[in-house]
C-alpha cells in the first residue's frame, strides 16, 4: 500500500497543505460555561492534532438558536471569539490550517437549549424523529430527549438567517480562523431546507428543488464574500439507502439523492468554493456511495474533494489513486491519536478511542490520550 500519497503536499484555495489527512469536525463538547465559550483546554486538543495537513473544528453554532446539544461552542459572542482566538493561535505556532465549522441545527433542539425556552426554528413545523438531543440536567450532568416540536421559521427570518451566518464568517475571520465551512450535513437547518421531507414551504424557499436548494445558494454566497471563496467549504452527507441506522442521519433520505445532491454541488461550482467534504455513512456495515455518484462530484465539482466516514488508511489511498478525493478524514482516529499522521506513516499501532469520554468531560479522554512510545 502507497500510504505516501497521503504525504504529499495538496494546494487548498491560498494554503500548501503538508500532507492530505484532515481532522474532521468532531462534537466533544468542551467549552465552558455560561456562554458555550472555547477555552485553554480546547486550544490544547486542537493543538496536538496540528500534525494534520487540515483541520475543520467542531459543529459551532452560529447564534444561541443553533444549539442542538449541551456544551457545544458558539461564534456569536465577544467572549466566544476570544475564546477561539486562542484555539488558532495554537494551531498556527504548530504549523497548522484550520476552518470553524459554521452550524445551526434547526429542529434537532430541545426548548431547554432555546432562548427563552422558546421552540427551535425550522422551514416548517415537523417535529424531527429517530434522532436525540443531549440537554444539560446540571453542572456537567446531562441526558438524552426528543427534540421539541419546531416552529416555522418565516421569510423574513429565513433571510435574517443567512446574514447571520455571513456574521458568523466575519467573526471568525477575526478569531484568525483560515477560513470557514458550512454544515449542510446531518439533518440539521441547510439539510431540512433542502430536504422535501422536512421542507413544506410554499414560499420561494419550497417547493421545487431549486427553492428548496435556495437557502444553500444565499447561504454560500453570503459568506463567501466575507472571506472569499477560496477560504470555504461545504459539507453534506448524503445517504443513498433508507435502514434501521439511517436515525444518524435523521432520516432526510431523498428520493432522488443523486439528483438532489449534484444539483446542490454545482451550485458550489457556480460559486467557485475551495473544497467540498462528503460526510458517508460511518455505522458498521454501512454502504458505500455509489461509484457512479463519485464520478458525478468529481465531473461537476473543480475545487478539492474531501471525504469522511469511518475510513481506513487503505481505503483512503485507493480514493485518492482512483482521483475521487484529494483529502481524507479520519474521526475517531484522531481522536484517540494525537500524532495521527506521524503514525500513519510508520504504520505505527493506534490508540482506541474511549466511547465514554466522547461527549463532555475533562481533559480525560480529550487530551490525555499518549503519542507513540516504541
Amino acid at each position: 500500500m502507497n500510504t505516501s500519497i497521503l504525504f504529499q503536499n495538496v494546494k487548498l484555495g491560498p494554503f500548501e497543505l503538508k500532507n492530505r489527512i484532515v481532522l474532521p469536525p468532531l462534537t466533544r463538547s468542551r467549552s465552558t460555561q455560561p456562554g458555550n465559550i472555547p477555552n485553554d483546554l480546547m486550544a490544547t486538543y486542537y493543538g496536538q492534532r496540528s500534525g494534520a495537513g487540515f483541520m475543520v473544528t467542531e459543529g459551532t453554532q452560529i447564534e444561541p438558536r443553533g444549539q442542538g446539544y449541551a456544551w457545544t461552542p458558539g461564534i456569536y459572542s465577544p467572549e466566544q471569539i476570544a475564546g477561539w482566538k486562542k484555539v488558532t493561535e495554537t494551531v498556527h505556532k504548530e504549523g497548522g490550517v484550520i476552518f470553524a465549522q459554521l452550524w445551526h441545527v434547526g429542529r434537532v433542539s430541545h426548548t431547554t437549549l432555546q432562548p427563552g425556552g422558546g421552540a427551535p426554528v425550522a422551514p416548517s413545523a415537523i417535529q424531527a424523529k429517530a434522532v436525540k438531543v443531549f440537554i444539560e440536567t446540571g453542572p456537567g450532568q446531562g441526558t438524552l430527549a426528543d427534540p421539541s416540536v419546531p416552529r416555522e421559521l418565516t421569510t423574513a427570518e429565513v433571510k435574517e438567517l443567512v446574514q447571520l451566518y455571513a456574521q458568523a464568517a466575519r467573526n471568525a475571520l477575526e478569531a484568525g480562523f483560515d477560513g470557514v465551512e458550512i454544515h449542510c450535513a446531518n439533518g440539521y437547518l441547510v439539510n431540512q431546507f433542502i430536504s422535501a421531507h422536512s421542507n413544506k414551504r410554499t414560499d420561494e424557499y419550497g417547493g421545487s428543488l431549486a427553492n428548496r436548494l435556495r437557502f444553500l445558494r444565499e447561504i454560500v454566497e453570503a459568506v463567501s464574500a466575507v472571506v472569499g471563496n477560496d477560504r470555504l467549504g461545504v459539507r453534506f452527507a448524503p445517504l443513498f439507502e433508507s435502514t434501521t441506522e439511517e436515525r444518524v442521519y435523521l432520516g432526510l433520505v431523498e428520493e432522488d439523492p443523486h439528483q438532489t445532491y449534484i444539483s446542490a454541488i454545482k451550485i458550489l461550482e457556480e460559486v467557485g468554493i475551495a473544497y467540498l467534504s462528503l460526510a458517508e455513512a460511518d455505522w458498521e456495515n454501512a454502504p458505500d456511495l455509489p461509484e457512479m455518484f463519485r464520478k458525478a462530484v468529481r465531473e461537476a465539482f473543480s475545487g478539492r474533494i474531501l471525504y469522511a466516514g469511518k475510513y481506513t488508511v487503505e481505503k483512503g489511498v485507493r480514493m485518492v489513486e482512483l482521483g475521487y478525493a484529494d483529502l481524507i478524514a479520519f474521526g475517531r482516529p484522531f481522536i484517540a491519536n494525537p500524532d495521527l499522521p506521524q503514525r500513519i506513516a510508520n504504520n505505527w499501532p493506534l490508540n482506541q478511542v474511549d466511547p465514554s469520554s466522547m461527549y463532555g468531560g475533562t481533559e480525560k479522554g480529550y487530551i490525555d490520550y499518549p503519542r507513540y512510545a516504541g
